[in-house]
């Protein structure tokens, strides 16, 4: 399992189409990949659970992957919310 966190860059924070790109890469990996805020922990390869943690501006979140490609799933979102989800 690898645990990294990553903050949210991006000023309108996580909302549909930020949302939309964390599945669709997450979709791409067999590992099983959460990502975390405070207690609540939901499934990456879910549109609503996400949305649903209601992430904002510069908040923290712990991304997670366990699995046989674990550390390319960690890295490959981890470059999503470090170019902001390109919308900035």
């Amino acid at each position: 399992m690898i645990t990294k966190q990553v903050i949210i860059g991006n000023r309108a924070g996580i909302h549909a189409r930020p949302a939309a790109m964390i599945v669709k890469v997450a979709n791409k990996f067999k590992s099983d990949i959460t990502l975390s805020k405070d207690d609540d922990e939901i499934n990456a390869k879910s549109i609503m659970g996400i949305i649903t943690l209601a992430a904002t501006y510069q908040t923290v979140l712990t991304l997670k992957a366990d699995g046989a490609d674990e550390a390319e799933a960690v890295e490959a979102i981890s470059k999503i919310f470090e170019n902001k989800f390109e919308e900035e």
